[in-house]
């Protein structure tokens, strides 16, 4: 089991000096990993609900900064050597696919082949209406978004010419470390499970109380397609203890992800030593 640390990018974690403790300190204790959550606007008053809240709310609030992912990933990097720097996730409909390709490609590079793409399709309607971004094709427009990556990715020129985008051959340089990036697929959605059997290298559903049809709905769709199921890595999280890392791995889950385990330096310290010292080292 390996373990990542979500919403790294949050609160104080924003902010030079607690990047760099928090980054620090979780590869010092053996974490396998760091995931940022991103919103580029929060739209005040929105009405949409946040899925993973029982209020519909996001944690936070809607002036909490949420510094770019991207940029803290590659701080991240420069502070840290071995840990994955995971976006966790990004709104890939939102972005165009040459930026993406361009950033990932970029931040791959730079770290030495740690970077993992995390997408999702995103929930805020209200960001989606600022952006001119059309809500009720997010979901086509991350498909088409990800066979596009991939091609982008790939050795020499390549075109594209879908329902939403389309260019002539161009170059997208620089390539990722190995010629690929892994992607996971976010969400917590029969749909999102689907994709990510589809197009994902891994699934890391937001509800836990999701995880088992979700991933019974993956071996489905990979046994539909031919593919092994196998190849999608499943993340998952709940309570960090040894019962409940246990009962994940026995459904499969290979990553399980906790959030931090304070804000202040002391409370990172001393929280992300213990989990260390009693569930990490464990597994």
């Amino acid at each position: 089991m390996k373990f990542g640390l979500i919403f790294a990018n949050a609160g104080p974690f924003g902010r030079a000096e607690g990047l760099t403790h928090l980054a620090q300190t979780a590869e010092s204790v053996g974490l396998e990993s760091l995931w940022t959550v991103e919103h580029v606007v929060v739209p005040t008053g929105y009405a949409s609900q946040y899925p993973y809240s029982q209020d519909g709310r996001m944690p936070g609030s809607e002036e909490s900064p949420i510094p770019d992912p991207y940029v803290w990933l590659a701080y991240a990097a420069a502070v840290t050597k071995t840990i994955k720097l995971a976006t966790g996730i990004i709104i890939l409909p939102q972005r165009h696919p040459f930026y993406v390709a361009k950033e990932a490609a970029t931040l791959d590079q730079l770290s030495g082949g740690r970077h993992i793409l995390g997408v999702g399709i995103g929930w805020l309607e209200e960001e989606f209406k600022a952006m001119k971004v059309p809500f009720d094709k997010r979901a086509s427009i991350t498909d088409e978004s990800i066979r596009a990556l991939h091609d982008l990715w790939s050795e020499g020129p390549s075109s594209h010419k879908g329902d939403y985008y389309e260019w002539t051959a161009v170059e997208s340089n620089p390539k990722p470390v190995g010629g690929r990036i892994p992607i996971v697929i976010g969400g917590h959605t029969k749909g999102a499970a689907r994709r990510a059997a589809r197009l994902g290298d891994g699934f890391f559903p937001g509800q836990a109380d999701k995880l088992e049809e979700c991933i019974a709905e993956i071996k489905a769709e990979c046994a539909r397609i031919g593919r092994d199921s196998s190849e999608v890595e499943i993340s998952g999280g709940s309570r960090p203890t040894p019962d409940e890392v246990k009962r994940l791995e026995d459904l499969g889950v290979s990553r399980f992800v906790i959030g931090p385990p304070g804000f202040t330096k002391d409370d990172v310290e001393s929280g992300l030593e213990k989990l260390g010292d009693e569930l990490f080292s464990k597994f």
